[in-house]
């Protein structure tokens, strides 16, 4: 890097800045880390008809869309000057060319009706500085806020403060289970910080989400890292999936239902589409069979001879289980369920050693002489030869008895040289 350049880190921001003296100043994004970072898979593509609308990102999640009337060579990275409800707000381009069209039509918006605010121009050192000052502020201004919340006995908690570029407005995230009257909090919040306040409700999930974490699979929280939209999760997508009931498992961090119960619920749902539902116990003449479980992805069905899982457990493939329910609507009885073959895979397999059959000893080499110090006693004892481990056995059993008497008394001999 050049003398008359200067880098600016910012910690909260999750970039480093590097301005040059009274001139433009381009952020270093890393995109990997960057949350909700979006792939430009066009960016090498030429189109005479590129739009000239920008993605702007701010703090967290906040993103708009701003039109460049002067139409300024913008890239992905350089840090802007846009419109704002009051002043002027600093933010990072991270999106240009044709997929901001595509991630228009995502958001629902129409282009022909959405008024779109403006850029004014690249961010300047002066900008920059300004910036960093109002990003300073932020965490004081939080655990401030909390204490102004906690005299106001207001039954909310203040998440988040977003300062707005020019340090004339701040976002105030909160989090609320019930409805909460903050007027007479904005005017103390206003009068303690001489800026104007926007208060911005958010849930459980979106405050984890600012927050970060690793969840329960040691990864980091989805929410944090790449989930934008969160879907309602219920207690029957844990049923669907055949889980356990536990409200402590089935909890993330943010104490709702974990949203990765969503993901393969569709899977389960599609698979259980050619399942049978079992209202009675199937009829066989030796007894009723009663369903247990079901596993809906190996398509087997496992019932029992007690109403409550009590006995043998034995499984039946969904197409057996079909033709059995038939049979029964006949009014004809089933022999029994071990007659249905169930699946062999579900016998319990052997466990085995993780590296093997052999013990941790395998690499020691069996009936090695023992070295021991050169003195008189040992080179004495050291001319017994050892007896062969494994004698056939020729002469009955007295020849085998003597034989092992021989190695334990060498075997007694060699420990006594290599204790002395």
């Amino acid at each position: 890097m050049k003398d008359n350049e200067k880098d600016i880190e910012y910690k909260l921001r999750g970039c480093k800045i590097c301005c040059k003296d009274q001139g433009e100043c381009k952020a270093c994004v890393n995109t990997s880390g960057q949350k909700f970072s979006t792939f430009d898979w066009l960016d090498d593509i030429y189109d005479k008809n590129e739009t000239n609308i920008v993605e702007v990102q701010f703090k967290n999640t906040r993103k708009n869309f701003y039109i460049n009337e002067s139409n300024m060579n913008l890239r992905k990275g350089d840090i802007v000057a846009v419109e704002a409800t009051s002043g002027h707000d600093i933010g990072i381009v991270s999106l240009c060319g044709n997929l901001v069209k595509r991630q228009i039509k995502k958001r629902g918006i129409d282009p022909a009706r959405y008024e779109f605010k403006k850029i004014y121009r690249k961010a300047r050192t002066s900008d920059i500085e300004k910036w960093q000052d109002a990003i300073s502020h932020e965490h004081t201004t939080m655990i401030k806020s909390r204490q102004l919340a906690a005299k106001l006995n207001l039954s909310m908690k203040i998440g988040d403060v977003e300062y707005q570029g020019d340090k004339t407005k701040a976002i105030f995230y909160y989090i609320a289970d019930e409805r909460v009257d903050f007027r007479e909090l904005i005017k103390v919040l206003a009068e303690n910080f001489h800026i104007r306040i926007e208060m911005k409700q958010i849930g459980a999930r979106q405050e984890a989400g600012l927050i970060g974490g690793i969840g329960p699979c040691g990864r980091e929280l989805c929410c944090a890292q790449w989930l934008g939209s969160f879907v309602t999760v219920t207690t029957g997508a844990a049923r669907y999936q055949e889980l356990s009931p536990n409200p402590q498992k089935l909890a993330g961090q943010c104490c709702k239902l974990k949203c990765c119960l969503n993901y393969e619920l569709g899977v389960y749902l599609e698979a259980q589409k050619d399942i049978p539902r079992i209202n009675a116990p199937l009829e066989l003449i030796d007894g009723n069979a009663y369903l247990v479980k079901t596993d809906v992805l190996k398509r087997i069905m496992y019932f029992s001879y007690g109403p409550e899982g009590a006995g043998t457990i034995t499984g039946v493939p969904v197409e057996r289980v079909k033709q059995m329910l038939e049979l029964n609507r006949r009014g004809i009885r089933i022999e029994k369920l071990e007659d249905t073959q169930p699946d062999k895979s579900l016998k319990q397999q052997p466990v085995t050693h993780i590296v093997g059959e052999d013990s941790i000893t395998r690499f020691d080499s069996k009936g090695r002489n023992i070295k021991v110090n050169n003195n008189t006693n040992n080179q004495q004892n050291n001319k017994i030869a050892k007896p062969a481990e494994n004698v056939e056995n020729t002469q009955g059993d007295k020849t085998s008895k003597s034989q092992n008497k021989k190695n334990k008394r060498w075997k007694r001999r060699q420990n006594e040289n290599t204790n002395n």
